[in-house]
């Protein structure tokens, strides 16, 4: 089984799975309607290596936040993460113990190729 965390009304997401076409048996997670747990987020983490590895640097509010003007450890990535969903690197793809963060066509690919396997 593959979980999928993504925003519903992002185009890139929209784009990728209709690219990706995952199946039913495919749990999707919209994490504006249906926010991360801290156990979820601790579970991605575990498979990243870090939450600054989900954290995403392009997320409007980083600026307007001034987190820019920081420096960000672990416990302030979590924390950021759980308390706005724009800093979730998005689609995140749990498939097995893989997991594959953002929309870059490198990643994308690999999680094509990770997914024609199961």
């Amino acid at each position: 089984m593959k979980k999928i965390y993504h925003l519903a009304n992002c185009t890139t997401c929209q784009r990728i799975l209709k690219e990706l076409k995952p199946g039913k048996e495919d749990s999707m997670q919209d994490i504006k309607t249906e926010p991360i747990t801290e156990k979820q987020l601790d579970q991605m983490a575990v498979l990243a290596g870090s939450y600054e590895a989900l954290f995403s640097r392009i997320a409007l509010k980083y600026r307007s936040m001034g987190l820019n003007e920081l420096t960000l450890n672990e416990k302030d990535y979590r924390k950021y993460i759980l308390q706005e969903y724009t800093f979730l690197k998005r689609p995140v793809f749990i498939i097995g113990k893989n997991i594959f963060i953002g929309n870059s066509p490198k990643n994308i690919a690999a999680v094509a190729k990770e997914m024609a396997k199961k």
